[in-house]
């Protein structure tokens, strides 16, 4: 979920209360990699703003192109320079002053416009890649699932969804249950975090931590797709309890309805539309409540014929690739091995 959120949440457990404003210009000051070899082009697609990176060095024909729908910090400089992509940034409206699903509907709205007008820019528009990370990565998944039955447009390449939010429904899952107090992303903040994009009422958190918002019905539906059993069991070694079952409460069940549907959970998403997604890149992360999500992902993409490429950073933690490499001063050897193998499938395409 949105850096911007997290940091807002942190200050307010300290009693320091900054306006998200600031904080949002804060990390804007995070640097975005080395840019001297790229052409920067801020421009307007419907009536939103985006950002396009293009390499300096002539290509002798169409670019592949990158969607990146950011999950806070997103910085993508080095990925620009490392595969001779043009990579789009869309710079979508932001909750909380626009809840969810403004953020998908900007990102679908651009991605499309990319896709008809890509020649524009250098790119072939049969070999556009798009991708997020955190709860871009969210976003990248519902935009790729949305574009699977338009006739109108050309096939997207590929999904890249690096340590994404995919599902709602169950936040005791493996990873969630072992990295449940690990910054910056805390299992409880998760949920927090998820009810204010969507701008509903936080009291709500510690009886969806209980699973109290799922009806029984759809409780055995979702069990086939979101099972600790369709996780290897490698990942549960450093602890996992089976949960306490709980039944549902309908006034949980209607106020968190929007927490289930595809856009918001893509995991949800029915097999007819899972089946016919392009190629996938997953990045997981082994300390970071959402890696689960992603092994889930994984698993139900496979099933269901699609190809994956799988990075897992053993060392990793929830934001880690975006942090990878910061000043010339810091840098996470996990986060750059990440940087690296998103360069490496990029390029594959």
């Amino acid at each position: 979920m949105s850096v911007l959120f997290s940091l807002e949440l942190i200050l307010e457990k300290l009693g320091i209360y900054v306006d998200h404003h600031i904080i949002r210009f804060l990390l804007n000051l995070t640097p975005s990699g080395d840019t001297s070899k790229l052409f920067i082009k801020d421009l307007t697609f419907e009536k939103m703003k985006v950002r396009i990176y293009q390499p300096k060095v002539p290509s002798a024909g169409l670019r592949r192109g990158v969607v990146y729908c950011h999950g806070g910090t997103g910085r993508f400089g080095s990925i620009t320079t490392k595969t001779e992509s043009v990579v789009m940034c869309v710079g979508y409206r932001l909750a909380p002053e626009h809840p969810f699903p403004a953020q998908f509907d900007d990102c679908l709205a651009a991605t499309i416009h990319f896709m008809r007008t890509a020649e524009d820019y250098g790119v072939d528009p049969t070999r556009i890649i798009v991708c997020g990370d955190s709860s871009g990565g969210t976003i990248a998944t519902a935009v790729c699932q949305a574009l699977v039955d338009r006739t109108d447009l050309p096939k997207v390449r590929a999904q890249m969804v690096i340590y994404p939010f995919l599902q709602a429904v169950d936040f005791n899952l493996p990873s969630y249950q072992q990295n449940h107090t690990m910054p910056p992303l805390l299992r409880k903040w998760t949920i927090h975090l998820g009810l204010r994009y969507l701008n509903i009422d936080v009291s709500v958190v510690d009886g969806i931590l209980k699973g109290i918002h799922i009806r029984e019905d759809l409780r055995e539906k979702y069990s086939k797709w979101l099972s600790p059993d369709n996780i290897q069991n490698e990942f549960k070694i450093r602890g996992y309890e089976p949960p306490k079952l709980y039944p549902c409460v309908e006034e949980y069940c209607i106020k968190a309805q929007a927490f289930l549907t595809p856009t918001f959970s893509p995991l949800l998403a029915e097999d007819d539309v899972i089946r016919q997604l392009p190629e996938t890149f997953i990045l997981t992360c082994e300390y970071d409540v959402l890696r689960d999500d992603g092994l889930l992902y994984k698993k139900r993409l496979e099933d269901n014929g699609v190809q994956v490429t799988w990075c897992h950073l053993k060392d990793g933690f929830h934001g880690v690739v975006a942090i990878a490499k910061m000043y010339g001063i810091i840098s996470f050897e996990a986060g750059l091995t990440g940087i690296n193998a998103m360069a490496k499938f990029i390029r594959s395409l």
